[in-house]
């Protein structure tokens, strides 16, 4: 597998996590020291991985299992070594984000390090 692969794999199991409603994917996709960064229309937002993977797992019943369709569309994936940067557009909770994923390649897989995300509408 490649590494664009790769990511791309983790980018999916992170929107799957969302999607879904699912803690353990969230943990999948996010390295354990990550932070996610951004603004919801409440205001500033900055909650390490695990929190956020609480706050996914809180939806509940889970946007699939509303039958919301999946909006998932990989804008972007730089890679530079042992890092990489993707820009995707997701839906999730009846808002669009534009997010911009950090990874790190640790212990063998690509896990996002680090997400700051724009809600654009």
């Amino acid at each position: 597998m490649t590494d664009t692969q790769a990511i791309t794999e983790t980018i999916q199991t992170y929107f799957d996590c969302m999607h879904e409603s699912s803690r353990a994917k969230a943990e999948t996709a996010f390295h354990p020291d990550a932070w996610v960064t951004g603004y919801l229309p409440n205001g500033y937002q900055h909650m390490r991985a695990g929190e956020f993977a609480d706050f996914v797992a809180a939806q509940q019943p889970s946007p699939k299992a509303q039958g919301e369709a999946p909006q998932l569309d990989i804008l972007s994936i730089d890679i530079a070594g042992q890092t990489a940067v993707a820009r995707v557009r997701d839906g999730y909770l009846g808002l669009m984000f534009l997010d911009t994923l950090s990874f790190i390649h640790c212990d063998g897989e690509w896990r996002i390090i680090n997400k700051l995300f724009h809600v654009e509408s």
